[in-house]
């Protein structure tokens, strides 16, 4: 029996709830090894609230699970009947699982996310950004140059009505 990943539609905001219901009734089935791992595809992110620096976590894909099973009309009715789960991704009676490559890419950005937390914005030169920390706090600005490895922007503020590049943290900016 070769266990394949399928993508299923959930509510957004409900993937943990969906996960723990599914959980429940897989543990309740009459055949749990018909199913796999279940992932709620997230990351962790990098912001600054109140001044601290703080990691949360973000999902890239809100409103949609990750499941590793045998589909057959079984598991397909004990997924589909959970709480909150709208369906499978990709048909309605037969959908179509997504290949292992796909699934390792997932869950690579995933293991990526945890090791090194990422910024919870990405800039562009031209991005109009306001700064929320330190001594330029409340000022708005014009992304010059960005440095994703270094996680630094060189903004342009008007500083006495003149353009001045100040080099900021990505967590110090925040995008308008």
């Amino acid at each position: 029996m070769s266990l394949k990943w399928y993508v299923v539609h959930v509510y957004s905001g409900h993937e943990q709830k969906v996960k723990v219901a599914l959980e429940e009734k897989i543990e309740a089935s009459k055949h749990p090894e018909k199913f796999g791992e279940i992932l709620i595809p997230t990351e962790n992110i990098v912001e600054l609230v109140n001044g601290k620096k703080r990691e949360s976590s973000r999902k890239f894909y809100p409103g949609y699970i990750l499941v590793r099973i045998h589909l057959d009309n079984e598991t397909w009715h004990i997924v589909n009947s959970t709480a909150k789960v709208t369906g499978f991704l990709g048909g309605k009676n037969k959908p179509a699982p997504i290949s292992d490559k796909e699934a390792q890419s997932i869950v690579d950005k995933m293991q990526q996310g945890k090791n090194k937390p990422q910024p919870k914005y990405f800039f562009e030169p031209g991005d109009e950004v306001r700064v929320i920390d330190g001594p330029f706090s409340s000022f708005n600005g014009t992304v010059e140059d960005v440095s994703p490895d270094k996680e630094k922007i060189k903004v342009l503020v008007s500083i006495f009505g003149r353009p001045t590049p100040v080099e900021l943290n990505f967590i110090q900016v925040t995008k308008i």
